[in-house]
């Protein structure tokens, strides 16, 4: 994560709630065949621990199990110019928001796996309403079998907490306001809104 502390993110209720909206990111861990990375969508089952399931087929796959592996997370980000300060002496900058979540991984069971898949989906056809909601019931449960058969379950337990929020605070408020329009007007306005909220 960044060194500054300026940009330090130590909420970690925040973390949780930013994690959980975005809902995808990439696992990393080390193999004996070297590092590798999976990119997975996740959920929050409580209690500081992480439900994800992958492609068993994925090279990561075989070797989670006990494993310690790093999930990040990426929100908004973009490019910023320096002519957008409005002061002299400035570098070009790349403002994000980002979290890492590291601890052990533990294989779960079938039951564990539809738990997960089915809370994944019910958390996401949440924010598609009016559409009602797609559920496990509208597939054929020998597809649902095979598709299980191809998948694995895993949960990690997160003992290390790192975020990043890098959203101009070593600026003053009229500057960083003041990028934040230029941003908005390039249309990155996602990245924008943060730089005018701060995530704490």
């Amino acid at each position: 994560m960044h060194p500054n502390p300026a940009f330090r993110w130590d909420d970690r209720e925040a973390l949780v709630a930013f994690a959980e909206a975005v809902g995808f990111g990439t696992l990393f861990a080390q193999t004996p065949d070297g590092p590798r990375a999976a990119h997975i969508p996740f959920i929050w089952t409580g209690d500081s621990r992480i439900a994800f399931h992958i492609a068993r087929g994925n090279g990561i796959a075989r070797h989670l199990d006990g494993a310690t592996a790093l999930l990040v997370v990426n929100g908004p980000d973009g490019y910023v110019s320096p002519d957008w300060y409005g002061t002299d002496n400035q570098v070009p900058t790349w403002n994000y928001v980002a979290a890492e979540f590291e601890g052990p991984v533990a294989l779960r069971d079938e039951a564990a796996l539809l738990a997960q898949i089915d809370a994944l989906s019910a958390q996401h056809e949440a924010t598609l309403a009016p559409k009602a909601p797609w559920t496990r019931d509208k597939v054929d449960p020998a597809a649902v079998s095979k598709m299980l058969s191809a998948i694995r379950c895993f949960e990690m337990r997160v003992t290390a907490w790192r975020g990043t929020a890098k959203l101009g605070q070593n600026k003053s408020d009229e500057v960083r306001l003041r990028t934040a329009d230029a941003l908005d007007a390039v249309g990155n306005r996602a990245l924008a809104h943060l730089m005018r909220s701060l995530p704490r």
